[in-house]
Order: structure tokens, then sequence, then C-alpha cells
């Protein structure tokens, strides 16, 4: 799976989006998680399934999912990762792999 991010919300043009982690790797992806829990606190977690499509051979899809998460830091600075997301998936072997996922853009 490949993470795209916006550097803000309202970024919508992936010219200027970061790629802070490649393709999976389990140990790599592990300790940016634990890092990540280890320096903040999560408050909430909320999502919401706009849009599910599957396509019509029925071996990718994606989903439009409305995010909500709220982190919080030792000192109280809180960092939230709001906005819409597009997660796409394929059916590999059987079994459905998400291949990448977009960071949160906000939309009017």
């Amino acid at each position: 799976m490949v993470w795209p991010w916006p550097r803000t919300p309202e970024s919508h043009d992936p010219v200027g989006w970061v790629l802070t982690q490649g393709r999976y790797d389990r140990e790599r992806w592990k300790k940016g998680w634990e890092d990540l829990f280890r320096r903040y606190a999560l408050m909430h977690n909320r999502r919401k399934i706009r849009k599910i499509v599957v396509s019509m051979e029925g071996d990718g899809a994606f989903t439009v999912v409305d995010i909500d998460t709220l982190w919080r830091d030792k000192k109280g600075r809180k960092m939230p990762w709001k906005g819409r997301t597009c997660k796409v998936y394929a059916r590999v072997g059987g079994r459905w792999k998400m291949t990448m996922q977009t960071g949160p853009l906000k939309y009017k």
C-alpha cells in the first residue's frame, strides 16, 4: 500500500503532496505507527463511508470515507486528521488488498 499525503486539507493538487512511507513494509510501518502513538494520544477516530464502487469485473474498488481523527501530544497540542479520503483496492488471489489511500482533503 502507498499513502500519499496532502500538505494541508486544502491541497487538492497532488503536485504538492508528500510520500512519507513508500510501499508497505511491515516493520517500517509498524515503527511509524508506534512512534505516532508514543508521541500522541488518540482522542477520537470517527469514520463515515460515503461511497463504495466495485469494478464490473469485480477485481478493483474504491471507497470514499470522511474521517475525523484527533491526536493530542503531551503538551496538549492538537493534530487533527479531518477530511475526505479515497481508499483503493485490488482483488488479488481471491482477497481484497488496499493498494493506496489519499490523506484527508477538505471539500466544500
